[in-house]
């Protein structure tokens, strides 16, 4: 690998951190990065997972202050993300990389409507909590199989799992959206997590370590970018920058 993609992954690992910590879609930087530079899809997919996991921690760090007195609720949906998670992981495991390939286009293309949607889907939960007048503390009745579903999309792929991620907390829990983000930036540093340790036990030569550091490092700064001020950046900007890098991916699979 040369210095010059070196630089552009740990570019792209300080992107992915920041995004995903104001908006949770950072794998569709760093995901059509690590392609482009010949990476295989499962080995790529494998490696950035385990990449975001400082990213995701520094993120979770630097929204402390909007997680206090949110124990309970983090502790509740910690383990819907646990289970769905490690499921997530056996699945890119246990399913031939064929498969992947083939789902792969699907999940981008998943991930790139849900990004151009959030505002909408932002809107459409606002009208929800006032015309419901409040949620339960700890969400509604579906809010934690919904997590559970998430954390198992986190586990095998996980872009823009912070957008579902979100669109579960903010439809199903009474909070303002700045705290439910703090709980989204745990969530996805938990699944990460998981999903990073079961690829080390099971898939160990699978992992590209080099690429596993650029991007740690990358994410590890880009997380604090984006507790710091990056949620005062444009969001049309990095919706934007989003769906063009996740074009790219989708062509790259599609005609490659």
């Amino acid at each position: 690998m040369s210095p010059l993609e070196m630089a552009a992954i740990l570019l792209a690992g300080v992107a992915a951190g920041t995004i995903n910590t104001v908006v949770g879609s950072g794998t569709l930087v760093t995901f059509p990065t690590l392609l482009a530079f010949g990476v295989p899809p499962v080995t790529a997919n494998i490696s950035n997972a385990i990449g975001l996991v400082p990213g995701s921690v520094s993120g979770a760090i630097g929204y402390r202050r909007e997680l206090a007195g949110q124990r309970e609720r983090v502790m509740r949906l910690a383990s819907a993300t646990l289970i769905g998670a490690t499921a997530g992981a056996l699945l890119l495991l246990v399913l031939p990389s064929a498969a992947f390939r083939a789902i792969v286009p699907v999940l981008v293309l998943l991930g790139l409507v849900l990004v151009v949607l959030q505002p909408r889907i932002s809107r459409a939960v606002a009208r929800r909590h006032e015309r419901l007048g409040g949620l339960p503390a700890n969400g509604a009745g579906w809010v934690w199989p919904a997590i559970l579903g998430v954390g198992v999309y986190c586990g095998y792929f996980g872009a823009a799992q912070g957008v579902l991620c979100m669109a579960v907390l903010g439809a199903g829990v009474d909070d303002t959206l700045q705290r439910l983000n703090g709980v989204k930036n745990v969530l996805a540093a938990l699944g990460n997590g998981v999903a990073g340790a079961v690829f080390v036990i099971a898939a160990f030569g699978s992992i590209d370590w080099l690429v596993v550091a650029l991007i740690a490092v990358g994410a590890t700064i880009g997380g604090q970018l984006g507790a710091s001020w990056g949620r005062r950046l444009p969001a049309p900007a990095l919706r934007a920058l989003i769906v063009v890098v996740g074009t790219i991916a989708l062509v790259r699979f599609l005609f490659a």
